[in-house]
């Protein structure tokens, strides 16, 4: 006789843990010190104040200390870490162009074809550089640029010098002074004022070296009027050894105009996740952060948006999945700098399998931002009696005219709920997936439609029994 279900899978990460042999045309040595900082800026190009900048930054990393809160990270080691994997190509807009076998792992995570589907560009990183950028005509004779931030540096300073790690400065933690001394790769992107773009950019993030980082920057820059919708998606294979990645975005939201940025991180779980995101928001602008979290062994993200000027807006909606091995701390922080400024934060949070999730959200409100309103609300549902979920939320509250509200709720599966719908005909895994899937569908409904898909098809996965 079939014994009872005893165990839940682990997830089966086959779409994502396959791995390419390492063909790199460089790489730097293990750890971190200025010739290697030196050597990076050399291979790329790069001019003077970019050689100066990671210099600085490394001058930081060496003096600031470890986070003493969130995850630990002693198995983090930068010493055993090497900083920059340049793949054997140059970037190319053809994916003809793009060797045979980066060209078959973007096809099998699907980026070729959601470029020709629904995308009006898109950017694929391969370890450090980004190998392949191209965008449609129409947006390039709208002005809009969107290309690779190393191309970016180098061809468009007047618009990238001012604003590059100004609103993430290496000071600000150890691991921005580490970005902003190794950084390599990511994606610019400038919109003209007054110009809609109705259909999304992307840009898709592989690391496949084992014991390596990748440290891509992101900078966006939306123009008064303008609208913007940013889809980012990051992946890698499972090793036996830490990976590390540390990037950075920093998005610049100017008067009336709308950025929506949306994330999918579906890291391996050897991967330290220790990312920063931030926006500035000018007066009427909006910024929509829409993030899942599902992989990674430790990850510390917290997007934070500052409403500089009046009326500005911000929303948070976001999902975490914690699992076997994993300690995702997430959140968000929002600093209300102006008047009549307004944000919105959703977040959901699961964990099994002895998985912790923590959320914090961080809502500053500054003695000027009279009349702002904030809304916070955190879920989290733990799946068995192994894991653990803790909500951390902070409210500093500098006027008293504001509207302001909170509300937490963390639990455990209910197994009455399970009961329910088992007598109604469902297996008990079909149960626990209905009551999942509700419970993440607010969230779900905001993210882009084929990453929608993807969410629900972790999710089941995750969920899946065995009989054994």
């Amino acid at each position: 006789m079939a014994k009872e279900k005893t165990a839940i899978q682990e997830l089966d990460r086959s779409p994502f843990d396959f791995r390419d042999a390492v063909q790199s045309d460089f790489s730097t040595d293990q750890g971190l010190t200025a010739a290697i900082v030196e050597e990076i800026s050399r291979v790329k190009g790069e001019p003077e104040w970019m050689l100066k900048h990671r210099l600085r930054s490394l001058e930081l990393f060496n003096s600031i200390p470890m986070p003493a809160w969130g995850p630990p990270l002693d198995e983090l080691d930068i010493n055993n870490i090497v900083t920059y994997v340049k793949p054997n190509t140059a970037m190319k807009d053809d994916w003809r162009e793009v060797p045979d076998y980066i060209k078959n792992t973007f096809e099998r995570l699907g980026i070729p074809k959601a470029e020709r589907e629904s995308l009006a560009g898109v950017g694929a990183q391969y370890d450090s550089e980004v190998v392949y950028h191209r965008v449609r005509e129409e947006l390039l004779r709208q002005g809009v640029i969107y290309t690779d931030m190393d191309t970016a540096v180098r061809e468009y300073e007047d618009l990238v010098r001012p604003l590059f790690m100004k609103l993430v400065p290496p000071s600000d933690h150890r691991f921005a002074a580490l970005h902003g001394a190794v950084w390599s790769g990511g994606s610019f992107v400038y919109v003209p004022a007054g110009v809609q773009l109705d259909v999304p950019l992307q840009s898709y993030f592989r690391l496949n070296a084992p014991g390596a980082g990748q440290f891509e920057h992101t900078l966006i820059v939306v123009e008064k009027g303008a609208r913007a919708h940013f889809i980012e998606g990051c992946s890698a294979p499972r090793y036996n050894v830490v990976n590390l990645h540390a990037g950075c975005v920093e998005l610049y939201v100017r008067e009336g105009a709308t950025l929506r940025y949306s994330t999918i991180e579906n890291w391996s779980k050897n991967m330290m996740n220790l990312n920063t995101k931030r926006c500035s928001v000018e007066k009427n602008g909006a910024i929509e952060w829409v993030s899942g979290t599902f992989g990674s062994h430790k990850t510390m993200l917290y997007p934070s948006s500052f409403l500089k000027g009046e009326g500005a807006r911000s929303s948070f909606t976001g999902i975490t999945f914690a699992g076997s091995e994993q300690h995702l701390d997430t959140g968000t922080k929002v600093y209300h700098m102006a008047p009549n400024t307004s944000s919105t934060v959703s977040s959901k949070s699961i964990s099994k399998d002895g998985g912790i999730a923590i959320y914090r959200s961080d809502i500053h409100i500054l003695p000027e931002a009279v009349g702002s309103k904030s809304s916070v609300v955190c879920e989290s549902l733990m799946m068995d009696r192994s894991s653990r979920a803790d909500t951390v939320p902070v409210m500093d509250i500098r006027n008293d005219q504001v509207d302001i509200g909170h509300e937490a709720r963390i639990g455990r599966i209910s197994d009455a709920a399970i009961f329910y719908l088992m007598t109604r005909g469902l297996s008990e895994n079909e149960a626990k997936d209905m009551i999942v899937r509700g419970f993440v569908e607010p969230i779900a409904k905001e993210l882009p439609l084929e990453y929608a898909v993807e969410m629900n098809r972790l999710i089941s996965l995750e969920l899946e029994g065995t009989i054994g």
